[in-house]
């Protein structure tokens, strides 16, 4: 899970960066390819880009048969589970609201609320909780497309005004719209927040499915880890399908986080789980995983630190004079490669030192 978690978080963390620097330096059409699925799409469609958040909320989900469920087999309340559950939330909230504005930075009608760490921290929570009270794989899942047929219902028939009913633009929808009511503060397009409150119950499903993914790993003792795997493929095969069908009649759409785009995402984010749990826990083949396994134990705090430290400064510093011996766009990739590396050395000390971020 660290490995898969730590593979995820390196490309919003120079990774994206390296490979549209290579691309511009030795343009290689393979490169090009993969340098175009480092952006988002306007609107509609589907990126490797978009899969980079919701696998992170799949993940989390992993986790929780692990750590709650374990909680809950010795016999721990479930108040106080479920009490947890709810603080780490808020306080994901918390920390996406200081991420997008500072501390008493911005008055309280210019901040931006809605964030990624309020999505995870939410969406986390809900799920924790539909596991804590509906602990059947069963019942999680009639939970989850319960939310997912309801919130394709609420997009399709709910009005908003001037618009014709159904529309799914991003200027009419009604996601945006309820949105716009609710949500203090600005929203991050103006007109619509692609973390809004409205657009986080199917991220909700995300978590769940990982949940299911975590529970399928950790129960079924009887089966081997070949047989896990299998069936991890399995279900990232039969999610792929059903939300491929689905995006013909509701588009895959990150920023309203639609449907057919959680179950195509979560599709993935299976296929990738039985990757990464055959290649390291059946096979164990974990030599190659610490690079990894260094940024996905800290994932939060490497997610902060890109934003409040300046990285940047130090890798100048240390191998700028060198890197000033080079052409501009060796330099260039070179700035990249040593950002990586000073950024990775320093999660490495917290790693050493078993310092670890727990929200």
């Amino acid at each position: 899970m660290d490995a898969l978690r730590g593979f995820d978080m390196f490309w919003i963390t120079g990774g994206d960066d390296l490979v549209h620097i290579a691309t511009k330096l030795f343009g290689w059409g393979w490169l090009a390819v993969l340098s175009q699925q480092f952006h988002h799409p306007e609107w509609n469609g589907l990126t490797a880009y978009d899969c980079i958040f919701p696998l992170f909320i799949f993940m989390a989900g992993v986790s929780v048969p692990f750590s709650l469920g374990s909680r809950m087999e010795k016999g721990v309340p479930k108040y106080k589970l479920a009490r947890k559950a709810v603080q780490r939330g808020l306080i994901l909230v918390l920390l996406g609201i200081i991420y997008n504005n500072g501390i008493l930075v911005k008055s309280f009608s210019e901040m931006r609320y809605a964030s990624v760490l309020g999505r995870i921290g939410l969406a986390g929570m809900f799920a924790q909780l539909l596991y804590l009270y509906k602990p059947s794989a069963l019942k999680l899942l009639t939970q989850g497309v319960i939310l997912l047929l309801g919130y394709w219902a609420f997009l399709s028939w709910f009005p908003v005004p001037g618009c014709p009913v159904g529309t799914m633009t991003m200027e009419c929808n009604p996601a945006s719209y309820l949105d716009q009511l609710i949500l203090p503060g600005k929203l991050y397009k103006g007109i619509h927040d692609p973390e809004g409150i409205v657009s986080t119950v199917p991220a909700v499903m995300t978590g769940l499915l990982g949940i299911l993914a975590g529970m399928r790993i950790r129960g079924n003792t009887g089966q081997s880890g070949e047989q896990k795997a299998q069936y991890l493929v399995l279900y990232g095969v039969i999610a792929l399908t059903l939300g491929i069908i689905w995006s013909f009649f509701w588009p895959l759409n990150k920023n309203l986080w639609t449907g057919s785009f959680v179950l195509v995402v979560g599709g993935i984010s299976f296929l990738l789980l039985a990757l990464f749990y055959w290649i390291i826990d059946v096979k164990k083949r974990q030599r190659w995983t610490l690079f990894f396994v260094v940024i996905g134990t800290n994932s939060i705090v490497i997610y902060l630190l890109s934003h409040f430290v300046d990285i940047g400064y130090t890798a100048n510093a240390l191998f700028g004079g060198v890197l000033a011996f080079f052409g501009p766009d060796t330099a260039e990739l070179g700035q990249v490669v040593t950002y990586i590396v000073v950024q990775w050395c320093l999660m490495y000390v917290l790693y050493k030192n078993r310092w670890f971020l727990k929200v």
